[in-house]
């Protein structure tokens, strides 16, 4: 079997101009519940690791047998308490042996979870995000893996009367998860589990919010188990050897929950949880964590193979172990830098002689999450591929060859929770989920040569000429040629005559400006802007940015200015400093102009 398979597209061009595209390739038929495959694995490979993290020198190991001998005590705990399906379980923890044992007993009986970015319970500035989710999904049980750590908030009123669950240092009142693995019945576990099917709901995945407030996906077992049959539809060697990952992606997220804890699930793989992230002072624990237990597959954001590059430079040892048995190098999130790119795979053709695959896909919450996906080796990043097995892709071109994606298939959801207006309003007259995003052919010839994204169609605005303002493209390129000054940009300009920006800066730029209320200001951070600015001179309206205001307040996690996954809230932001954006299209001499 070839370890990639070739791109096979069908095209149908459509009378009012949208184009329809598909896989060419069958979808193998999925698997009806995670169930199964917890089931089938330790049966098959009852000795090998299925989820590990940090202990001390080492990983704590879970098998796939103690998994399921484990996922079978606690879900008949939960059916003595008289949970199911209408009593979710609120999860306020991060990634964890403990968190992932629960979530698939529950899931084995029909219980919802509800994975949470654990800064909202532990930021009280962002209690808001947590009570707002805790009233839409009214849960019974809430966990958390530390009662110590999350004592603050597991006594906030929003529990009251509800079972307080912990991995461990329980407080008064408080549930240890250990006591929920004394035995049961056996009989009524397996009774629940027949009663799991494709339809039944997994777990309710919160939307990023970043444009309100946060939505509940109804997340099926349909559309994780297609998801994955799609997948390895695209992906051969998934199914050729157990795969094994070294993950930090937080599991509050579709892509580090759904995609790639059930990559692992599905294909019997081994999921080392690495506690570290991209971020300065946690990249150390990432590098660890890879020197003790090498992946055959690498997923990161383009920042964490940035840091990761540098780390493999200085190290010929940890450059051999990283890259020896990697089958593939997925980044998500955003495209990865060309020279990032460039400097991994010297060093996996340095190693191996060869290249995994480097590539990425596309897709959202609502979408479980992967539809589109890069499965031919391509050379250069920005590729988010075709579609997957399965899928129907509709394309709405406007005049620019730009197009709108639509999408239709078993791994799209049923609708968000509670909100049948949101639910109507999501989706097209023929069923096709409206993303909201814009992609582009990497060749309007070809379609086999895949697509490019092209920003979010709501983040576009027009200036008063009437000329369409492409935001999230045009944010891409100033964040890189504003760098290092620019750790993020709310692009302006909507019905003004010009495009303005107001930047959250980096270190670098604090120490260059002085603090005047909300901005920012300074001979030197003037300086440097301007001259970035200039860059742009020669640019069209749309894309020449003539003022700019460094902003010393950062983005409020509790005032909804940023999510929970670092995205910025542009409207919230704009709302909430509506005097900071008049000020922009004013003469106040603290904005930067050309």
């Amino acid at each position: 079997m070839s370890r990639y398979r070739s791109h096979a597209v069908v095209r149908e061009d459509r009378a009012d101009g949208s184009v329809i595209l598909r896989s060419g390739h069958e979808m193998t038929t999925p698997a009806q519940k995670t169930g199964d495959w917890l089931d089938h694995w330790a049966e098959v490979a009852p000795d090998r690791v299925f989820l590990a993290e940090r202990s001390g020198a080492g990983w704590r190991e879970v098998t796939y047998k103690e998994a399921r001998d484990a996922v079978r005590l606690i879900a008949a705990s939960l059916l003595e308490r008289g949970m199911g399906a209408e009593t979710p379980i609120l999860i306020i923890s991060g990634n964890g042996v403990d968190h992932g044992l629960l979530a698939l007993a529950a899931q084995y009986v029909g219980v919802p979870t509800v994975p949470l970015a654990e800064q909202y319970a532990l930021i009280p500035g962002a209690w808001p995000q947590l009570e707002h989710c805790a009233q839409l999904v009214q849960p019974a049980m809430v966990f958390a893996d530390d009662g110590e750590r999350f004592a603050t908030a597991l006594a906030h009123d929003l529990f009251d009367g509800m079972e307080r669950v912990v991995a461990r240092n329980p407080q008064v009142g408080e549930t240890e998860l250990t006591s929920m693995l004394r035995g049961g019945d056996g009989l009524a576990v397996a009774a629940a589990a027949l009663e799991v099917g494709p339809d039944t709901v997994a777990k309710y995945l919160m939307t990023s919010g970043s444009t309100s407030y946060p939505k509940g996906v109804i997340t099926t077992q349909r559309m994780m188990c297609a998801n994955q049959a799609q997948i390895a539809d695209a992906l051969p060697f998934l199914r050729e050897r157990p795969p094994r990952i070294v993950d930090w992606l937080p599991w509050n997220h579709v892509f580090g929950g759904s995609h790639n804890v059930n990559m692992m699930l599905a294909n019997g793989g081994s999921l080392y949880i690495d506690g570290g992230k991209p971020i300065p002072a946690k990249i150390a624990e990432t590098i660890e964590n890879n020197r003790l237990m090498n992946g055959t597959l690498a997923f990161n954001v383009p920042v964490g193979f940035a840091m990761l590059r540098n780390a493999l430079k200085a190290d010929p040892e940890l450059r051999q172990s990283y890259f020896r048995e990697l089958d593939m190098l997925f980044y998500a999130g955003a495209s990865l830098p060309q020279d990032v790119w460039t400097d991994l795979e010297d060093m996996a053709r340095e190693v191996r002689g060869d290249l995994p695959l480097f590539t990425t896909s596309w897709g959202l919450t609502e979408t479980a999450p992967a539809c589109l996906i890069q499965h031919e080796p391509g050379g250069r990043s920005g590729n988010i591929g075709v579609p997957m097995t399965g899928v129907e892709v509709k394309l709405i071109p406007d005049d620019d060859m730009r197009c709108e994606i639509r999408v239709r298939g078993p791994n799209i959801m049923p609708g968000y929770l509670h909100d049948r207006e949101k639910t109507a309003e999501a989706f097209d007259d023929e069923g096709y989920f409206i993303t909201g995003d814009a992609v582009k052919f990497v060749d309007p010839a070809d379609p086999n040569k895949g697509m490019r994204f092209d920003g979010r169609i709501s983040e576009d605005f027009k200036l008063m000429t009437g000329t369409w303002v492409r935001a999230a493209t045009l944010r891409l390129e100033l964040l890189q040629e504003y760098a290092p000054l620019a750790q993020d940009i709310v692009l302006c300009g909507a019905d003004r005559n010009e495009v303005g920006v107001m930047i959250f800066p980096t270190a670098e730029v604090i120490e260059m400006g002085e603090a005047d209320g909300a901005v920012l200001i300074g001979d030197a951070l003037r300086d440097a802007l301007t001259g970035r600015m200039q860059l742009r001179t020669d640019h069209g309206s749309a894309a020449r940015v003539m003022r700019a205001l460094v902003l010393a307040e950062p983005p409020s996690l509790g005032d909804g200015e940023i999510t929970a996954k670092g995205n910025l809230n542009y409207r919230k932001i704009l709302t909430r400093r509506a005097d900071l954006l008049e000020r922009l299209y004013s003469d106040d001499p603290s904005v930067i102009r050309i």
